[in-house]
């Protein structure tokens, strides 16, 4: 059975982030245009599940099922689009997770999402700090009740998001 743990930020996850993308760089090669650290386990500071979710960023994500092997080998789960279309997920650890691999084709607006929500969260700590202690709370709450931990979560995080797109997309003018 998951257990939902959510702990204190760890400066290793910066290191465990670098180490899996230089896995995911030789796997995909020349098909991976660029690798991003996202999630909560991605913003300094703040509480999260110690999973790591990297984001690969391909140049053709029609491409990505010719590497499920590849991923099983070093112990990843092919997950499809798990939900997302125009995405490629992959979980390693079970039960134990250790890493999400989301990847998505360049030109994607789900990576402009996935940066926006990371890059509010380290230009705005109180915010993060507030998101933190909410997940901290949820993971005690239900401890071995992920849909209801992530039920939990979900207006914060949408609301978040929100404020997130609409205040990357003025940094991009």
């Amino acid at each position: 059975m998951r257990k939902v743990e959510v702990v204190s930020y760890s400066a290793d996850w910066k290191d465990r982030f670098k180490e899996e993308a230089e896995q995911l760089q030789k796997i995909f090669g020349s098909e991976m245009i660029t690798i991003h650290h996202i999630g909560s386990t991605s913003v300094n500071g703040l509480s999260a599940k110690p999973i790591i979710d990297l984001m690969p960023v391909v140049r053709d994500i029609n491409n990505m099922d010719a590497f499920n092997d590849a991923m099983i080998a070093i112990g990843y789960e092919p997950k499809g689009e798990n939900g997302l279309s125009g995405r490629r997920y992959f979980q390693k650890g079970g039960d134990n997770r250790t890493h999400h691999v989301h990847i998505y084709e360049m030109n994607s607006p789900e990576i402009k999402r996935h940066l926006a929500f990371r890059e509010y969260l380290r230009k705005h700590p109180k915010v993060a700090k507030d998101y933190g202690q909410l997940k901290e709370k949820l993971a005690k709450q239900f401890p071995y009740d992920v849909e209801s931990y992530i039920n939990g979560k979900e207006q914060l995080a949408t609301e978040i998001e929100e404020k997130a797109i609409h205040w990357y997309k003025g940094l991009e003018k």
